[in-house]
């Protein structure tokens, strides 16, 4: 019998009344794993009518006692790792240990939301005029949402979830509809650690179940991470209606390879940030910029690295690189590939036409590496999702970092250099909010905003740490008067 994921509603694990589900695959084998309920506007609406009864007393929870729910869930996502990792590897097609280290940076957001008795503290004037005091104290919204996609189903769910009720929210995940397993479990475990019920929900689905959740009026912010054009609709939409939101787009990230660059380091980072989880992660080195003799170094040897990662299911030791997430996207980028090839662009190392031995029914891309890919090329500026890396090259680093500025995207950008003075140089030009030097993915740790700029974000304050924080809080500012006269009177 199929496994059947459902909605987690007001602390019952409940089966949308619709007959319209989705197949979820596991992409190494191409075949179904489970199924999953879209789930129609009148249960979003429940979930939505839970929250709101249930932030009347989680409102009143001292932050201390909030944040005990999350020491728990922390534990439990501690001595359910593998499980989890296992379940991420399943559904998404990473390998075992992207899928461990995706879940570790997902803990440190539950690590960091512990400390939100000091996170939210207000502050406060004595005097501001003789015998007037004036304080400023955060409150949570009431109901809020994320909507989250396939490429990080245990991590990204886990830069919203904690901040949001340890700021004393009522929160409601949509994960996407082709990884739902790992929220599923993630749930679980939210189950487990004894939250009260409403405060913390699930709702599976498409577009329909994000309409309802943009449009429903006790929904005060949405958060998402996806692709620019949905992240452009889902802040359209949202604030239309009068609520918060924080959209993460898509990225085309570009790094800076200098000629004093350790050049054997610098390989082995970047075939990790381009490969790594088959390059769908919006912080995938996707365009190298050779500077000067550093063209004909890197070009051979990002070529052989590529040409010899080892691509396989993700259970498997050995694999270095898993599948990409569908059919649908293998055949899209695949598509793209023979565009610039028919435009002239050079497949240096072609990642198509593969296969696995004993997995024939998989989504395999090889890593690709392109060569001499122009600027101005359509290639250059879109968005692939996949392990292809596209190289150009610039003869000094003004001109590399005019190449860096030379797009809409702008979430992360790297260099690699020797050169303190040059590294500075690209860190206070370079147009995007995560900048890397001599790293290949700019991820920052949980207690640091993950700032994308430009196409790349859509909103004012990013994810995690005290963007987090304010993100999911508002205002309230008490001006004061007692004069001691009222006071003898009583």
């Amino acid at each position: 019998m199929t496994h059947k994921v459902l909605d987690y509603i007001n602390g019952q694990w409940t089966d949308a009344d619709t007959s319209d589900l989705q197949k979820v695959l596991n992409p190494a084998e191409g075949a179904m794993i489970a199924e999953v309920v879209m789930t129609p506007k009148a249960s979003v609406a429940q979930a939505v009518d839970a929250a709101k009864v249930a932030f009347r007393e989680w409102r009143m929870t001292p932050a201390a006692n909030r944040i005990q729910y999350l020491f728990k869930f922390k534990m439990l996502l501690e001595e359910h790792l593998n499980e989890i990792a296992t379940i991420i590897t399943n559904e998404c097609g990473k390998t075992f240990k992207e899928s461990l280290g995706e879940m570790r940076r997902g803990i440190e957001n539950v690590e960091v939301a512990c400390g939100i008795p000091l996170m939210m503290q207000g502050y406060n004037n004595e005097d501001i005029s003789q015998g007037i005091d004036e304080h400023m104290f955060r409150q949570p919204l009431g109901v809020v949402t994320a909507i989250t996609p396939f490429n990080f189903p245990g991590m990204i769910p886990l830069w919203f979830l904690p901040y949001a009720v340890a700021t004393g929210n009522c929160f409601i995940l949509k994960p996407s509809e082709k990884v739902p397993m790992t929220s599923a479990k993630l749930f679980e475990l939210i189950e487990m650690a004894g939250f009260p019920k409403g405060v913390l929900q699930l709702v599976n689905g498409g577009k329909e179940t994000v309409d309802a959740l943009l449009d429903h009026p006790d929904v005060r912010a949405v958060s998402f991470v996806g692709s620019t054009p949905v992240a452009r609709y889902i802040y359209s939409r949202a604030t239309a209606n009068g609520k918060r939101a924080q959209c993460q787009g898509g990225a085309k990230n570009p790094v800076v390879i200098m000629p004093d660059a350790d050049m054997d380091m610098t390989t082995r980072i970047m075939a990790d940030s381009a490969f790594g989880c088959a390059g769908q992660r919006c912080l995938a080195a996707s365009v190298a910029i050779t500077v000067g003799e550093a063209r004909h170094t890197f070009t051979e040897q990002i070529a052989d690295v590529a040409s010899s990662r080892v691509v396989g299911y993700g259970m498997h030791d050995l694999t270095q690189m898993g599948p990409v997430i569908s059919r649908e996207s293998k055949t899209r980028i695949e598509g793209i590939l023979a565009k610039g090839e028919q435009n002239g662009i050079q497949v240096l190392v072609d990642g198509r036409n593969k296969s696995v031995s004993g997995y024939d029914d998989g989504f395999w891309l090889y890593p690709t590496v392109l060569s001499d890919v122009p600027p101005d090329s359509e290639i250059a500026h879109t968005e692939i999702f996949g392990p292809v890396l596209s190289l150009m090259h610039a003869e000094s680093v003004e001109d590399a970092i005019a190449l860096v500025n030379a797009r809409n995207y702008g979430n992360m950008a790297c260099i690699f250099t020797n050169s303190g003075a040059v590294a500075r140089q690209f860190r206070y030009e370079a147009d995007a909010g995560n900048v890397g030097v001599n790293i290949g993915v700019a991820a920052p740790m949980a207690f640091f905003p993950f700032s994308g700029w430009n196409d790349s974000f859509f909103g004012d304050l990013h994810a995690q740490g005290h963007h987090g924080v304010e993100f999911y809080t508002q205002t309230k500012v008490v001006v004061e008067r007692w004069p001691r006269s009222w006071s003898r009177q009583f």
